[in-house]
């Protein structure tokens, strides 16, 4: 088996013995192991890492590689979606991060985790993906997000205009801070934050959610994944962000954006002790009892 690994920079000297696990444990398991270049980069001075191979992201990785996993946050993870992409390689993480809704495995759970891994003791959790587009390729190729896509006015500017339209069919005009499109799983990222709906990674919709809009009537709104929302936006600063995922670009210019569902999904990897409805439970406090908690 082969299992490439990937992590950002890490700033916390404390996290080096839980690395050290993780390498220790794959090799226990006769893993072949892939550290990212990027990994291997950030880990000098810190891991010996010569016994690994450094993977050459320009190469093909389906059929290469059977498993990625990432050190690190939710935000490690959804950088590991640019490097995936559309090969179907299951991708499973470790939490270093905080609330962890994607990289589930705790550090505690270093060992039981990768032996349930090599012994194929888990579940493909298939998510879908939405696509942004629009004349000028803002984000070339990687221009997919597992979480959302979102439109925003810069700190210091005033709020933004978004018209949308679904299926050719005006919506709505959204005067605030700006609009997010999330996936179901994007659903208890920042959508939820501004107060948009939780929704299971199995309904095939997709949520709008509006971020400070001015005009209080309005509210969250859930699609049918099967629907092309086109956002133009309208502007009285200097500029504004749009995101996908972790990569943001300013446009500092009036556009048009179509954003719909990609026509491949990413497969997280859930182990067989784990449900949606668990890492809910667990992230969100439910069930607990908060006046003793």
């Amino acid at each position: 088996m082969k299992i490439a690994v990937y992590g950002r920079q890490f700033n916390d000297a404390s996290i080096f013995p839980y690395i050290r696990q993780v390498f220790d444990t794959l090799l226990q398991h006769n893993v072949e192991v892939c550290i990212h270049p990027l990994l291997n980069e950030n880990l000098q001075n810190h891991i010996d890492t010569s016994a690994f191979t450094v993977l050459n992201c320009d190469s093909a990785l389906k059929g290469h590689i059977d498993i990625f996993l990432t050190l690190g946050g939710d935000g490690t993870l959804l950088d590991m979606v640019s490097v995936v992409r559309d090969t179907g390689i299951p991708v499973i993480g470790i939490n270093f991060g905080r609330l962890g809704f994607l990289a589930s495995i705790n550090k505690s759970d270093i060992a039981a985790a990768i032996h349930a891994v090599v012994n194929q003791e888990y579940t493909l959790d298939s998510r879908e993906l939405l696509v942004i587009d629009s004349d000028e390729k803002i984000f070339g190729d990687n221009n997919f997000a597992l979480n959302d896509i979102t439109i925003h006015k810069r700190d210091d500017s005033a709020m933004i205009t978004c018209h949308v339209a679904l299926d050719g069919e005006f919506l709505n005009s959204y005067w605030g801070d700006g609009i997010i499109v999330s996936t179901p799983t994007g659903s208890t990222a920042y959508s939820l934050s501004c107060n948009g709906p939780i929704i299971f990674p199995q309904s095939d919709s997709i949520a709008l959610t509006p971020v400070a809009p001015h005009n209080l009537n309005v509210r969250p709104v859930v699609l049918p994944n099967t629907s092309r929302v086109s956002i133009d936006v309208d502007y009285r600063g200097n500029n504004y962000i749009v995101s996908c995922d972790s990569r943001t670009a300013i446009i500092d210019k009036p556009m048009q954006f179509r954003v719909y569902k990609a026509d491949f999904k990413l497969n997280l990897i859930r182990l067989n002790n784990e449900s949606y409805l668990s890492t809910l439970r667990k992230k969100l406090l439910w069930g607990l009892d908060a006046r003793n908690y």
